[in-house]
């Protein structure tokens, strides 16, 4: 009970006075002392760890995908009080400071993992430290990211790290594709691949990119530090231009297949727009000022955001759990449900939740498992 109210004021961005009183155990000292004693990133880690795999296991989920697709994508706050992370950037935040919630989620609609950073840096410095530190589930195939999270030296670093990059591209006709032999007959991609790969340039400086990956993938270094140390003042170090000058190949066969297979392009912008619904449903929850954080404190940022995090994984399994069930039953009574209307459901649905109010942290007596489904014929009540 204590652990839900702690929750609700932290997700909720509304701080302990809503919840005091809830219940009678509800008071002050007891919800300052759980909350510092027990709610922190690790246990939010391994809560979240099972709410993941308890929802990949509902066959709902696994009709939406295999969990083998993500994308990495950040959310805006504004910071009201000094923080490391708290940076200026007028695009987003005004005057004021803010930061950024840079967080991951699969194709099954879970949220694995997520990060704070400041307001400042562009996502693509910290997309590989997302990926390489998941809350749970399976280990991504494809990951799918917005313009913003692009540069070619994170191309090459995903593509060397096993992984299927495909973010979106702005203005695809006017990408550039680059080709190994400039003397080579591409047809009607003469003009379109104007760039070359340097393959010497690859081989000279392959062993210490082979270091620096295997470094990455043992969690020796940071991919964030290592990224900002391939670039000096905006330009790529020799190491650095040797990474970038590999991940054009991927870049350049990415573009081939955007131009050419319409699935290849519904199923990035299909995983794009459920991030899109996590993040208007983390929106609805998130109550603030302008996306203001309620904190008081500049170390609780991360406690707040891993709390909200938590609060969307398990609204997502509860949703989606309840919308198995309902499909279950309208087959059982005889309606035809078909696959490709199930696979289009969302579990971001949301008019059902209401975060403002009055709050109860009482179980409610369930001895089926479930509540009752509703009745189709039954008028919604206002």
């Amino acid at each position: 009970m204590t652990i839900a109210a702690l929750l609700v004021a932290h997700s909720c961005n509304v701080g302990y006075t809503p919840v005091i009183g809830a219940a009678d155990a509800l008071k002050y000292g007891r919800l300052s002392h759980v909350d510092q004693t027990y709610l922190r990133l690790a246990t939010y880690r391994a809560a979240n760890a099972t709410l993941i795999d308890y929802q990949a296991a509902i066959p709902l989920a696994q009709a939406w995908g295999g969990g083998l697709v993500a994308s990495v994508d950040g959310m805006r706050f504004v910071v009201p009080v000094p923080s490391v992370y708290a940076r200026p950037n007028p695009k987003y935040f005004g005057r004021r400071g803010g930061a950024t919630w840079l967080n991951m989620i699969n194709d099954q609609a879970a949220g694995l993992g997520g990060k704070v950073v400041a307001g400042t840096p562009r996502d693509s410095l910290y997309v590989l430290d997302v990926l390489y530190d998941r809350d749970g589930g399976k280990r991504p195939e494809m990951i799918v990211t917005d313009t913003a999270s692009y540069s070619d030296i994170v191309f090459g670093l995903l593509t060397l790290a096993g992984f299927a990059y495909a973010p979106q591209l702005a203005d695809l006709p006017d990408q550039k594709m680059w080709c190994i032999d400039r003397t080579a007959d591409y047809g009607a991609f003469q003009d379109a691949a104007r760039g070359r790969v340097d393959l010497a340039r690859i081989e000279r400086h392959w062993e210490d990119i082979l270091r620096i990956i295997g470094s990455i993938h043992t969690s020796a270094v940071r991919a964030y530090d290592v990224i900002r140390m391939l670039s000096r003042d905006g330009r790529p170090t020799p190491l650095g231009d040797a990474i970038a000058h590999y991940g054009r190949i991927s870049k350049s066969l990415h573009i081939l297949r955007l131009a050419d297979e319409p699935g290849y392009r519904r199923q990035i912008k299909s995983q794009a727009n459920l991030q899109e619904g996590r993040h208007s449903l983390a929106r609805k929850i998130f109550h603030g000022k302008q996306g203001q954080l309620y904190q008081r404190y500049q170390d609780g940022m991360e406690d707040q955001i891993g709390a909200l995090g938590l609060v969307l994984n398990a609204l997502v399994l509860f949703n989606t759990r309840y919308m198995d069930a309902a499909v279950n039953q309208l087959r059982a009574d005889g309606f035809e449900v078909h696959d490709e209307d199930v696979a289009r459901l969302s579990p971001f649905v949301r008019h059902h939740i209401n975060m403002l109010g009055r709050y109860s942290f009482q179980l409610p007596d369930l001895p089926g498992g479930l509540r009752p489904l509703r009745d189709p014929g039954t008028p919604d009540e206002e």
